[in-house]
Formats: C-alpha cells, sequence, structure tokens
C-alpha cells in the first residue's frame, strides 16, 4: 500500500482507535496522553541541543544527487539500510563553523562535524534492515551546501557529498554538529499499542504572534455532508518549546464502508499563547513539522 493510501486508510478507519495500551482511555484521552509525552521527549531534545532550538530540522538529513544505474538497483536499499563504508580517509570540516541560512534572510553560525562523522552518522540512521545488502565503498567527499526543511522552513545548511565507487550517484548528509540541532527521538513501535490520532504534515502562520495556526493533514476528499466525508476540528496542547496538534475527525456516519482514498485537507487550531519560537509537532510520533511564516 503507497504512503497515501495508507494515510488515507488511518483517515477513513481513524475513528476505531485502540486507546493504545489503557483500554478504558477513548481515542482522544490517548491522544492527549501521547500529547504530553511527545513534550516531554521534546523538551529533553532541547535541553540536549543546549537549551535554544534556533535550527529544528524536519525529515531526513541524507539525500542523493543522480539516479541509481541499472546496474546499482540494489543500492537504493543499501543506503536506505544505512551500509556505507569510509574506503580511504576522509576530509576534515575546512572550517570549523557553517551558516544556516533561511529563506526570509535569517541565518545561524553552527559548528560543523568531519566527513568521517557525518558519515557514521548516516550509517547510524538507516533502517539496518538488509544486512546481506553489499556496503557501498566512499572513496571521497567534499563540502557542500544542501536543502532541508526545518520547523522555520526550508534553509540551506553545510553538508557532506560523498563520492561512491562504481556510481555518478552522489550522497549528501548534513554536516552541522548534533549539539547544535534539535534531535527529536520517536518512541520505539509497538504494533501491540500504536499511536491513535491523525499526524498533521505541515503548519502555516501569519507571524509567530499570532495565537492561530492552519495545519495540513491527509482526510477525505469530501466534507461530512456526503457519504464517506468528514469534518475536521482541532486542539492543541502546548508547553514553554512546543505544540502539539491533534485533528480530530467528524464523519459522515460510522460504519461506513468507504474506498481508501485520501486529499490534502486543512484545518485551523487556536492557541493559548503566542507561537514564538516553539515548534510545531504531530500527534503520533511527536516529530516537528515544517512552518511557514506567510507575511
Amino acid at each position: 500500500m503507497s504512503g497515501m493510501l495508507w494515510l488515507a486508510a488511518v483517515v477513513v478507519l481513524g475513528g476505531c482507535g485502540s486507546g493504545g495500551g489503557n483500554p478504558g482511555a477513548t481515542e482522544l484521552d490517548q491522544q492527549h496522553q501521547q500529547a504530553r509525552e511527545a513534550l516531554a521527549r521534546y523538551d529533553k531534545a532541547v535541553l540536549d541541543a543546549g537549551g535554544q532550538q534556533g535550527f529544528v530540522p524536519v525529515g531526513e538529513l541524507t539525500s542523493q544527487r543522480g539516479e541509481w544505474e541499472p546496474a546499482n538497483g540494489d543500492n537504493k536499499q543499501a543506503l536506505q539500510s544505512g551500509r556505507v563504508r569510509a574506503a580511504t580517509p576522509l576530509g576534515a570540516a575546512p572550517r570549523s563553523t557553517g551558516t544556516v541560512s533561511w529563506d526570509n534572510g535569517a541565518t545561524r553560525v553552527v559548528p560543523l562535524i568531519s566527513a568521517e562523522e557525518a558519515l557514521a552518522r548516516l550509517a547510524a540512521a538507516g533502517t539496518g534492515d538488509c544486512p546481506e545488502c553489499v556496503p557501498l565503498d566512499v572513496v571521497g567527499a567534499r563540502p557542500t551546501t544542501m536543502r532541508i526543511r526545518t520547523t522555520r522552513g526550508p534553509a540551506t545548511v553545510p553538508g557532506w557529498e560523498y563520492t561512491l565507487k562504481g556510481t555518478a550517484v552522489r550522497v549528501t548528509r548534513v554536516a552541522v554538529t548534533s549539539s547544535a540541532a534539535v534531535t527529536v527521538t520517536p518512541p520505539s513501535w509497538d504494533p501491540y499499542n500504536t499511536p491513535s490520532g491523525l499526524g498533521i504534515e505541515s503548519a502555516t502562520t501569519t507571524t509567530t504572534s499570532a495565537r492561530q495556526l492552519t495545519v495540513t493533514f491527509t482526510g477525505t476528499p469530501n466534507r461530512a455532508d456526503k457519504p464517506c466525508g468528514a469534518d475536521y476540528s482541532t486542539e492543541a496542547v502546548e508547553s514553554a518549546t512546543a505544540v502539539v496538534v491533534i485533528v480530530i475527525m467528524h464523519p459522515h456516519g460510522a460504519n461506513e464502508i468507504c474506498t481508501a482514498i485520501g486529499a490534502s485537507r486543512t484545518a485551523t487550531v487556536e492557541l493559548a499563547q503566542p507561537l514564538g519560537e516553539r515548534a510545531v509537532l504531530q500527534v503520533l510520533q511527536g516529530l516537528p513539522v515544517e512552518l511557514t511564516i506567510s507575511d
């Protein structure tokens, strides 16, 4: 099942949440608990980054340039699994610091790591689910810049570009030290206690002094006035460092049999306090999402 269809299935069937490990809990109770746990994890991540959250990446810190050749079709799985290794000594960072630059003109100076340390983090971030994959040999590295998503929109960040043996594809990895970036570790997957709720994908606000966010998520194509449609309301669970947005589904009817087709939907959430420098988190794993400031 594709990612879009899986998300859609969650939307259509989401009203049947199990309440996690607490049989007496409603789905909304479970989401409130998940939100509180997510905020606690995020608070710890901010402390681990020195108490600052000026640079909070969203999503992958590894990317590739170019497409795998037909003869190298297995390389994609090897890379995703983290099966990479240095076949030759790699370079140190050419300077001790670099600059993260956002599209709105904001910048932040951050400490950098060596090519070998960045490669080790690339490998550690892999899924590890392909031990039989032949490791990719890294035969060179050079400083570069990368475009990544952050909690304050797209940013250009320092990175390392790796040359691999036997392919024209180049692999890149962010070169910023972990102490300068807020990195959230989601809870481990438990098939007997799955998270409840609908994860938002992004958020928009006019200014960080506002108390209103517009969030985007995958929901039903139609509103609740049509069969298999739904309307959505929201709640915010807040701390001093972050906001978890809960999206509540109000379907057309109970136990409808619907096709698993999703569509991009939006909803507005009101905050108790202006957003400020706080991150916006989704409720499923407590991971930060990209925030766009429209003005």
